[in-house]
């Protein structure tokens, strides 16, 4: 006898919408509302913030995810205006795709006594390609004011059930009111971590869920029959809630932060395994191996690396003039590096495929170093992929295909060093990745499905030297020439930020940053990736030297002085990321006037932070008629950690004082 089950779910209705929060009953009280009580110096609020998660069952589509989502914000000014665009990424696989359903958006404005509404279109809801299998749908709310209340409402359907969205208790803006809830069957076993620092948590129960399920019976007796069956078993969802009021937001104001959404507090919720009913258990935890082993078996990753005829002559016709090692990676970086364009799309798949790509000369992140991968080993280098997870996609927590975003190609030498190569990067110069790609460790995966942690380090500071030489005249104004060397990441920043630019723009910002007057200008080595740039500024200016009394005040640095400490914030709960550990040392030598002597200089000072992570060391000496001084400020990792920030910031307190003092220099 054949049993076929056809389950059907009955679920109870459950609603967690307070009456004040119900759609569309926006009061005069809140469009009134000129500030955020809590927090006047706010732009934007989350009135109400509410998501629930459940799962569904259908007879025809098997298990959901339905994420429903409410949001009512408030825009106090219109400078947080990004708050009125929501984005919602859809993930689409081998014909399954996740829909966006029951979309209702509406802005609010008080003219004069009347509440005003202003429905989202349907023609104003974008689709846009992020890549094969992403999908972003995005609106933007119209007839935004300064006051405006903005809303909206809708479910995101998910065919894959394996996969729960990370919960955010956390934003860049206050949130009033939030409520979220997360419902899973008992067949479903989730592991849930916790991020950030807020210290709000999940409080966890069961209830109950009746499940109705039909079946039929067939029997092989002289006469085919078929009978119907209806049985309801009862079982058991796991529920995760959090209400909260008044949640601080996460402060984004402050520098060196590259994605400060990794940081905000919520949840990330994993799959262990699944055991339904009358089935064997399957599990869904792995280990980093695992996952780099079922990235590199995609057809949109291993197998286009295989492919190699679309580039045959090409190759041939590159390396027709070297057997070196080194000169083979360098030929084939550059070539592909100036062939490709990127697209700006990250991904550790490819988007259009290394073939088509490659014949467009453009491609996504994947696209092109697959493309640069597999030309390497047809030269006969050991080049291997690299899985990365890019900044913007944050330090994945625990092993998952979503914790690699991004690819970039490693070669290994018979004598046992590397290079890792990122030819999306125009100016990227072996082993010096682009600040995108350097979060973390990197996963190198081989040909035979072995993989291993590669650090994604620079291997050196990110350097800025600057040599000054200036003279001060009769009149007190500043004559003197000023010598840059970018070294490393810097360098990489440098061509990126201007070698597109024009001179006359890049003098203009020169002159509006250092506060002079550009005499003459030059730049060496834009192109030539090898050496470090080295800009010369022939310069004048009536701005730092102050006569008071018959003395003369010069502050040391001169426009190089750091005037103010970027760290202000009493705490901060997320990492300060310069990226990569760096250097500037600046020296100075300013020729005292004729008719003047020193009556003071600043006193020299050593100071540095514990465990080796930064050091100042600053000297000034009188050599004859010069004044010396040699400024040094050194990070030597790329990450501060929030436990650290009081001494980084009381750090820059004593480096912004004592650069701030000033040499005074009286007649003779």
């Amino acid at each position: 006898m054949k049993k076929i089950l056809v389950i059907t779910l009955l679920l109870s209705q459950i609603s967690l919408i307070a009456q004040d929060y119900k759609f569309g009953k926006v009061s005069k009280e809140e469009l009134k509302e000129k500030f955020y009580p809590l927090d006047s110096t706010a732009d934007a609020a989350y009135l109400y913030k509410k998501e629930y998660v459940m799962f569904q069952y259908d007879g025809t589509l098997g298990w959901t995810v339905v994420k429903s989502v409410h949001e009512r914000i408030k825009l106090y000014t219109l400078k947080d205006i990004e708050f009125a665009t929501e984005k919602v990424s859809l993930y689409q696989n081998r014909g399954n795709k996740e829909t966006l359903v029951g979309l209702k958006a509406t802005t609010y404005n008080l003219e004069g006594s009347k509440i005003v509404k202003t429905k989202l279109k349907s023609k104003d809801v974008f689709k846009e390609s992020l890549t094969e299998s992403y999908i972003l749908e995005k609106f933007t709310m119209p007839n935004l004011k300064k006051g405006s209340i903005i809303e909206w409402k809708y479910k995101k359907v998910s065919p894959f059930y394996y996969y729960i969205d990370d919960i955010e208790f956390q934003s860049t803006i206050p949130i009033k009111n939030l409520e979220v809830k997360v419902r899973i069957p008992e067949y479903f076993f989730f592991k849930n971590h916790y991020k950030g620092h807020l210290g709000k948590y999940f409080k966890q129960g069961k209830v109950g869920r009746s499940i109705k399920y039909s079946y039929r019976e067939q029997s092989n007796k002289r006469r085919l029959k078929t009978t119907s069956y209806t049985e309801t078993v009862d079982l058991n969802e796991n529920t995760f809630e959090i209400r909260e009021k008044d949640i601080q937001p996460l402060d984004d104001k402050e520098p060196f932060v590259y994605n400060v959404n990794q940081y905000q507090a919520g949840a990330k919720f994993e799959l262990s395994y699944v055991k339904f009913p009358n089935s064997p258990i399957k599990y869904y935890s792995t280990s980093w191996g695992k996952v780099s082993k079922q990235i590199f078996k995609s057809s949109l990753f291993g197998r286009e690396i295989i492919k190699n005829k679309y580039y045959d002559n090409d190759l041939q016709n590159l390396l027709k003039s070297t057997n070196s090692d080194l000169e083979k990676v360098a030929l084939i970086f550059n070539f592909v590096k100036f062939r490709m364009k990127w697209n700006g799309k990250y991904g550790k798949y490819t988007d259009k495929g290394v073939v088509k790509a490659y014949k467009e000369k453009v491609g996504n992140v994947a696209d092109i170093n697959l493309i640069l991968i597999s030309m390497l080993r047809s030269a006969g280098l050991n080049s291997n992929p690299v899985l990365v997870s890019s900044k913007g996609n944050g330090i994945p927590l625990f092993p998952t295909l979503d914790g690699f975003d991004y690819v970039i190609s490693m070669v290994e030498f018979p004598s046992g060093g590397y290079v890792l190569l990122d030819a999306t990067e125009p100016y990227s110069p072996p082993n010096i990745l682009p600040a995108r790609a350097l979060n973390w460790n990197g996963r190198k995966v081989t040909k035979e499905g072995i993989s291993s942690w590669v650090r994604l380090d620079a291997p050196s500071h990110a350097l800025e030297e600057n040599n000054l030489i200036v003279k001060v005249s009769e009149d007190l104004m500043l004559h003197g020439m000023i010598r840059t060397k970018y070294s490393n990441l810097n360098a990489l920043n440098y061509r990126k930020r201007y070698n597109h630019v024009k001179d006359d723009n890049v003098l203009s910002k020169i002159e509006e940053d250092y506060n002079i007057e550009v005499d003459n200008f030059k730049v060496e080595n834009k192109v030539n990736l090898g050496k470090p740039i080295v800009r010369s500024i022939k310069f004048s200016s009536e701005n730092f030297v102050e006569g008071i009394n018959g003395k003369l005040y010069i502050e040391p640095l001169l426009f190089l002085t750091q005037y103010n400490n970027p760290f202000k914030l009493k705490s901060r709960n997320f990492p300060v990321d310069f990226a990569t550990p760096w250097k500037d040392r600046n020296i100075v030598s300013i020729q005292i006037p004729k008719g003047y002597k020193v009556e003071k200089l600043p006193e020299s000072i050593f100071i540095s932070l514990p465990n080796n992570l930064a050091a100042f060391k600053y000297d000034i000496i009188q050599k004859g008629s010069k004044i010396n001084t040699v400024s040094t400020l050194q990070f030597n990792k790329a990450k501060i950690i929030p436990e650290n920030y009081n001494n980084l910031k009381e750090f820059y307190s004593q480096l912004v004082k004592k650069q701030s003092e000033k040499i005074v220099l009286v007649k003779m």
